[in-house]
This record gives structure tokens, sequence and C-alpha cells, in this order.
């Protein structure tokens, strides 16, 4: 689902006047006339060989959220356009959740009766070791989360602690990206000679490629998040890497180029908008 925020209202230092400022960003990345940048919440589905994978998983239904009203109580259609698009309950292999944030967590569980139920029962729930020993002690602001969307996947024995340097198979694996949490980590993909790299939280807006110094106020080490942003962006300026945005809204992706001024921007010329 798309929503257009103030841009300070994650990133500080994005307030309207500096959005306005960027016109690469008009359009396809914020509003032109009011500076409102466009966010999204998105589950990425990849297919590799006999795996079908879920990146995150969003909000889920008939979560009790307070503190983020946006995200609580919600009634969508996210789990019948899963199965349209072949991700069904019962198709999905593994689920790899880049953070445990409450907005990528969401849709591990579902209710069935009045008992949270891990969504994909055949699936394979990756948590990462660092980001588990985390979060298990240090309680969200947003209601339960562990309680109803992490800890019955453990209860039902289908989740695996894992390295933030996995690789699930020749075409995807993990890359380390903290500071946003603890634990963070990034999706890269590659395969025939593509390739592709799910931000997770690392970045919440394209805007923080041109300057990695503007922090997202979630970074839980602000320092190591704007580091781990500027590695990111040296990295992945290669003319040939998609970067897909977790959050990112209308195109929702891009490739990275180098910016005139310094820093970077994200170049969306060949993907569709898909407000």
């Amino acid at each position: 689902m798309e929503q257009r925020w103030p841009g300070n209202a994650i990133i500080p230092r994005a307030t309207t006047e500096a959005v306005l400022g960027h016109d690469w960003l008009l359009g396809p990345f914020a509003d032109a006339e009011t500076g409102r940048v466009r966010l999204s919440f998105h589950a990425f589905c990849i297919e590799a060989g006999d795996e079908r994978i879920v990146v995150d998983t969003c909000a889920g239904n008939d979560k009790v959220r307070p503190n983020f009203e946006a995200l609580g109580g919600l009634q969508t259609g996210f789990l019948e356009r899963m199965t349209e698009a072949g991700f069904g309950p019962d198709e999905v292999t593994a689920v790899v959740c880049t953070h445990l944030h409450v907005d990528h967590v969401g849709w591990n569980t579902h209710l069935v009766g009045d008992v949270w139920s891990p969504t994909f029962p055949r699936a394979r729930y990756l948590f990462g070791t660092k980001e588990w020993a985390h979060w298990r002690v240090e309680p969200q602001v947003y209601g339960d989360v562990v309680g109803d969307s992490i800890q019955p996947c453990i209860d039902a024995g289908l989740a695996e602690l894992v390295d933030s340097d996995l690789r699930l198979d020749d075409a995807v694996w993990l890359e380390p990206t903290p500071g946003h949490t603890p634990g963070h980590h990034s999706v890269r993909i590659s395969s025939g000679g593509h390739d592709a790299v799910v931000t997770g939280d690392l970045v919440h807006h394209p805007v923080q490629f041109h300057h990695p110094d503007w922090s997202s106020e979630p970074d839980v080490d602000k320092a190591l998040a704007i580091t781990t942003r500027r590695a990111f962006a040296e990295r992945y300026c290669d003319q040939h890497t998609i970067v897909l945005g977790t959050h990112f809204g209308g195109p929702s992706c891009g490739r990275l180029v180098a910016h005139d001024d310094g820093g970077w921007r994200l170049d969306p010329t060949g993907f569709p908008d898909i407000e």
C-alpha cells in the first residue's frame, strides 16, 4: 500500500522545502506540488528454482498497533494477492525478514480463531541471530510484535536463526547492512546475468542516496546507518544492479547513478509507476 507522508515524519531533515529542492525526486518519488514523499510497504516475492521466497511480510491484518494507527486493525487483500501471484500459504518455502520491525513481520502470522498462527506453514522463517537477540529483550513501542508475529513461528518449529551473510541458494543470499537495527540485512539476487538487491530499511526513501547522512528517525545506530548507506550506494552505483526499495513508492525501484553535485540518485527509467 502506498501513502504520502511529510518527509520529515520519517527523515527529520527531509522537510517540504528540502524535498522540493530535488527535481529528480518530483513525480516518481515525491509529490511535485506538496513535497510529500511517496512511501510504500512492500513484500518482495522471489522464485528461484524450487524456492518461493518472500522478503518481509508488511503489516498483517487484525494486529493491535498502539502508536502506529495506520497499521492497526487492517483488513487488506494481501494474502489473496499473494495467492494469485503463486505465493499462497502452502506455496511459500522461505520467509526472510530483513529485520524485525512491526511493518516487516506482520503477515508472518494470521488469526486462526483467536490464535496467531504461521501464515506460511510449509516455510522456513529466517530471522537474523543478532536481530533476534536484540528484539527478544527490547520491547517495541507498537504493541506485542514479538508475541503476535514472531514467537508463533518459533513455537511452531518453523523459525531458523541465521547469520546475515547466509546464502539461501546460488541465486539468493543475505548481505549485512546494520545500523537501522543491530542485525539488519539486505537481500541480493543474481540470476541469468541480472542482479538486484532488496534494501530493507537501510534507506527509507531515495533522497537518502543523495544525502546518506539524512538519518531515519527509527535508526537504532544512526552513525552506523549513515556508514552503511554510503557503502551500499558506492557498491551498487554500477548502472546494472536494480535497487528494490522496501519503502519506495511510485516505481519502487531503479538503478543508482552518481549525482552531478555529489552523492547519488535513483534512476527509475524503464520501470513503471505502480501507484
